[in-house]
């Protein structure tokens, strides 16, 4: 005697109830117009919160070259880009609050707000010094390979030998090359884990692991908003870190806004109630 059973519905992936799919490619420009609204409602905030930026990485670039390790320059600038998920808590913290209906959100608020997985975003930041640190002593073994151990004199040399020698070529191009798959790596990892540890209760290779999935199932839309930062960054750069001032604050509020629109909306409303329980 045979026994037919009903086929069981397939049960979903693990961790595919989470996340969207299928987002359109023009999202990243609806994050970055929310970016710029959370940035300009209380604007004193998230604008001093870049100002404050713009002067950490002035004084870092400074103490490069008045130590003598301005052969790094690129390197290091490039690894800003590594650790800024990280130096944007505050601003997600704002989003955050101005989502939850507050009017006005002071410096305060956002540098000693109280994310939902603390111990596990000191975890992530861990994770990210390692990769930051792996990266600086690849690019001084590098520039010694090229260059020996001898530095530049000046920013002037620094760029005429880097840009304007075949040698300095060659080794732009091979730290480039190094450079963007870690900072690719770097991102995948923190663009919306750290944005979800500040709003959730998850554990640190979970919320990774979620931004790395969500990352990979919408890769146009990330190449987007992770072009767009680039772009953005680069720009800042070139002004002399004073574009930071503005953009750094755009571009974390949006960050929250991209990770809120990968979420599935179930996903948020239990992480809501996880919360207050």
């Amino acid at each position: 005697m045979t026994h037919e059973t009903a086929p069981s519905a397939q049960t979903p992936p693990i961790m595919a109830k989470d996340f969207k799919r299928g987002l359109p490619v023009y999202a990243p420009f609806d994050w970055l117009k929310a970016g710029a609204r959370d940035t300009f409602a209380s604007p004193v905030s998230s604008l001093l919160y870049g100002l404050i930026v713009f002067l950490i990485s002035v004084a870092c670039v400074a103490l490069l070259f008045r130590f003598g390790f301005s052969y790094i320059l690129f390197p290091v600038i490039a690894g800003f880009m590594v650790l800024g998920p990280l130096v944007a808590i505050g601003l997600y913290g704002k989003s955050r609050l101005l989502a939850a209906g507050a009017s006005r959100v002071s410096i305060g608020e956002m540098v000693f707000f109280k994310a939902k997985s603390p111990g596990q975003l000191l975890l992530v930041g861990i994770v990210l010094m390692l990769i930051m640190t792996f990266w600086l002593r690849f690019a001084v073994v590098l520039y010694a390979l090229f260059f020996g151990l001898a530095p530049f004199d000046g920013v002037e040399e620094t760029v005429n030998t880097l840009f304007f020698t075949d040698t300095g070529r060659t080794l732009l191009l091979i730290g480039s090359a190094v450079g963007g798959v870690l900072a690719a790596f770097s991102f995948a990892v923190s663009a919306f884990s750290i944005p979800m540890l500040m709003n959730e209760k998850k554990d640190t290779m979970t919320a990774m692991a979620l931004s790395v999935v969500m990352a990979w199932t919408n890769m146009p839309v990330v190449f987007v908003w992770g072009s767009i930062v680039l772009a953005l960054f680069l720009f800042s750069v070139v002004t002399g870190f004073v574009g930071l001032i503005v953009i750094f604050p755009i571009l974390g509020h949006g960050t929250w806004h991209a990770y809120k629109a990968m979420r599935r909306e179930e996903a948020l409303a239990e992480a809501e109630l996880e919360s207050q329980t």
